[in-house]
């Protein structure tokens, strides 16, 4: 069974071509014999009947005269004159014989077969006698009225060898014609297999020549049969995801490698300087303090970094509580307090929601990411405002803070990795530009959805997340 998964299409389509013509042909060819043999039987039956008849007339008007048969056998032997390869047998009831044809004694059959109403193709039999081939009956017929009234037992035959051999040629025929037309039939299945396959062949040709650099290439549905258009449109949306997967694979490798050269780069400057010359134990100090700093920042983003990696290939490792947003937005308040403080920015809370389903510590995170996201952007002496609300089965909360409108092509790219909206800006003291896309991959992880908006000099972050749905 393995072996035929694997067989090819042509090989299959002919497979099955091959067998149904067989029995296609086979059938046929039954039905077609089977049809002649009742065609020359029903022949027979109407020969006989005219012999029946035949003989039949001689009974019914030449009474048997003092018991004696001579003249009438006599008769009997004329009946059939011109009737060739046919042959009758007559009895009376009592066995006596009274007329067999030379050729052929029915003498036995009529004695053993079971007598018919009448002469029909159901009820003739096939003896051999002699090497040779016959349909016969046996029949029960009255004769002249006479006292005592004598009836007779009649069996005729028919010699059907020219038949048996015509029948015989014909299946000959009929089977060498057979094998010709599977051939032919097989020969044309598998032509029209390879002709149907001919555009396979054609996109297989052009799929290989895709290669990474040619991710943009996209087949054309027109150029193809009716039913290979979705087979296309399949294609050409999984290249479409390739060249994106691939794009932002290739922007994601070169912001790791800018992200961590910098602070390699101040590593090794650091360390350099501070190996230049003999320095005191408390400059020493302020160095490690400095690259501690740095190692800080790089651990923060290699580990941003593995959990959006473990985010991409499965799903984040979930413990499902019950969350209260509200609570959780004023203990963030509490630890983002002396921050805001120092940068002159006030946070505030509105409205209210009932609690979700949800990890806790990731919730938290999500949230936090924002809120710092939201005071690191807020102008000195604005405030940043948490609003909660829901609506039906699902929690709303948004995350608003004043300040300089992000332009409309760059709204939907902000949460990706590493993305940032004033490319010459340094983060230095920011961040790695992952908080957003991590905030993203923690939303979607509990079944919500995450975007922004920014007018009027406001820019607001919206987190819903279902009240009934359990991670």
């Amino acid at each position: 069974m393995s072996r035929f998964r694997t067989a090819s299409l042509a090989f299959r389509v002919t497979a099955f071509v091959s067998i149904a013509t067989t029995l296609v042909f086979f059938a046929f060819g039954q039905l077609v014999v089977r049809s002649l043999h009742h065609h020359f039987a029903e022949q027979d039956a109407s020969e006989l009947t005219v012999v029946l008849d035949s003989v039949q007339k001689v009974l019914s008007t030449h009474p048997v005269r003092d018991g004696g048969y001579a003249q009438l056998a006599t008769r009997l032997a004329s009946a059939v004159a011109g009737h060739h390869g046919v042959y009758f047998y007559v009895s009376d009831t009592a066995g006596r014989r009274i007329f067999s044809s030379p050729e052929l004694d029915l003498q036995r059959f009529a004695q053993t077969a079971s007598p018919a109403s009448r002469i029909s193709a159901e009820t003739l039999q096939v003896l051999q006698l002699k090497n040779k081939t016959y349909r016969a009956t046996a029949l029960r017929i009255e004769g002249t009225p006479s006292d005592p009234p004598v009836n007779y037992v009649v069996a005729v035959a028919g010699n059907i060898d020219a038949h048996l051999h015509y029948i015989e040629r014909f299946q000959e025929t009929l089977w060498l014609t057979t094998v010709l037309v599977w051939v032919i039939a097989l020969f044309s299945a598998w032509l029209a297999v390879r002709q149907g396959h001919a555009p396979l062949r054609n996109i297989s040709a052009r799929i290989r020549g895709i290669t990474s650099s040619q991710l943009h290439v996209r087949l054309q549905p027109r150029d193809v049969p009716i039913e290979l258009i979705a087979l296309v449109d399949s294609f050409n949306d999984m290249l479409g995801q390739l060249e994106d997967g691939f794009q932002r694979l290739s922007n994601f490798s070169a912001d790791i490698a800018h992200e961590l050269r910098t602070p390699v780069t101040n590593l090794t400057t650091e360390t350099q300087v501070a190996l230049s010359k003999d320095r005191s134990v408390e400059e020493y100090r302020e160095i490690l303090y400095s690259n501690l700093e740095e190692f800080e920042r790089m651990s923060k983003m290699i580990a941003d970094m593995l959990f959006l990696a473990q985010t991409d290939n499965e799903q984040p490792d979930l413990t499902p509580d019950s969350v209260d947003l509200a609570q959780e937005t004023r203990g963030l308040f509490e630890y983002f307090e002396a921050w805001a403080e120092e940068r002159g920015v006030s946070l505030q809370l509105s409205g209210k929601a009932d609690p979700v389903r949800g990890d806790h510590l990731m919730l938290r995170r999500a949230l936090g990411n924002l809120l710092s996201n939201a005071i690191r952007y807020t102008p000195r002496d604005h405030a940043v405002t948490v609003r909660l609300s829901q609506a039906q089965q699902t929690v709303t909360l948004a995350v608003e803070n004043p300040g300089p409108p992000i332009p409309n092509e760059h709204l939907p790219k902000l949460f990706d990795r590493f993305y940032r909206v004033d490319p010459s800006r340094q983060r230095t003291g920011e961040g790695a530009g992952l908080g957003l896309a991590i905030v993203k991959s923690i939303v979607e992880a509990h079944h919500g959805e995450v975007s922004v908006r920014s007018e009027n000099s406001l820019t607001c972050f919206e987190i819903k997340l279902p009240l009934t749905k359990t991670v």
